[in-house]
């Protein structure tokens, strides 16, 4: 019985010790906002490179059909 109340002690000090000093005795230290980068513009979804192909396909199988 005497070793838990021993340990009991022991934690409640711990505990107590640890909230007490948490913020430690340095200076606080403010560091400075950081902003937010401007969002880019919004670009296209397709890369013109595939429009090209695609318009090049198309009069090819139109050639191709006639």
């Amino acid at each position: 019985m005497r070793i838990l109340k021993t340990l009991t002690a022991a934690a409640a000090l711990a505990a107590f010790t640890t909230a007490a000093s948490a913020g430690g005795i340095a200076p606080e230290v403010m560091e400075a906002p950081v902003a937010a980068p401007a969002p880019a513009p919004a670009g296209s979804s397709i890369n013109p490179a595939f429009i090209v192909v695609g318009v090049l396909a198309a009069l090819l199988i139109a050639a191709a059909a006639d």
